[in-house]
């Protein structure tokens, strides 16, 4: 038995570089499209929030200049062409998939429908939201704990390149220690940085858990989704 029965799983666009300077990787698309493999082959129902910051980062369009809104759309297309390519690496590993906007794209994309994401993931298919959330403003962070709490996901799995969270920057401070578990006041009270603070507030008052883990290591999703004490989860 998997400790988890339906996960929203959130990946940042970067991690899709793999060793590149921008862009995908499909190298990496396949390796986590094999991992996602383990966890819907025990039945997991999987929903995904993936960034757009290998392609575009609206903060750091709007920071040179650009208007803020017309860059976070860019942004939220970013997402799109990231959903598509997980997409197409998820079956090639033969996985069903559906692929949802939050803003209308409808030539590669189904709008973002709550029953209909249900459905899909009811009958095992991964749903993969793209978008963000449809508004500017919003991160994919955001995003990811808005849709996790639509679809009445158990827990939000974010998948990072450190395996957990950490007093401080772990690739910067060699003393750093990590956290096996942390409540959401101890994060708060502490300021480390887990989600931007509209998306862990939401999800601290909808008493949804947070693990923070690496996702970048070979089984590492499947042994979170087995109860596995892998990263640092955040609760109550």
């Amino acid at each position: 038995m998997m400790k988890y029965n339906r996960i929203l799983l959130k990946l940042s666009g970067e991690a899709l570089m793999g060793d590149r300077q921008y862009g995908i990787d499909p190298k990496r698309l396949a390796e986590y499209a094999n991992e996602i493999k383990q966890i819907t082959n025990k039945g997991v129902e999987v929903a995904i929030v993936i960034g757009g910051g290998n392609i575009f980062r609206g903060v750091a369009g709007a920071s040179k200049g650009m208007d803020r809104v017309q860059a976070d759309h860019m942004g939220m297309l970013a997402t799109v062409i990231n959903g598509l390519a997980l997409q197409s690496a998820l079956e090639d590993a033969e996985i069903p998939t559906r692929l949802q906007s939050a803003i209308k794209i409808n030539e590669v994309a189904e709008p973002f429908i709550k029953r209909r994401a249900i459905r899909h993931l009811e009958k095992g298919r991964v749903v993969i939201f793209g978008g963000g959330t449809g508004n500017p403003y919003f991160t994919t962070d955001s995003a990811a704990v808005l849709r996790a709490i639509e679809i009445n996901a158990d827990v939000i799995l974010k998948g990072t390149r450190v395996d957990g969270i950490y007093t401080a920057d772990p690739e910067k401070d060699s003393q750093a220690t990590k956290f096996d578990f942390i409540t959401f006041d101890d994060v708060l009270r502490k300021g480390l940085k887990v989600m931007d603070t509209t998306a862990f507030t939401l999800s601290q008052e909808n008493e949804l858990p947070i693990i923070v883990f690496d996702m970048n290591k070979t089984g590492n999703l499947l042994k979170v989704i087995s109860g596995e004490s892998i990263g640092t989860k955040v609760n109550l």
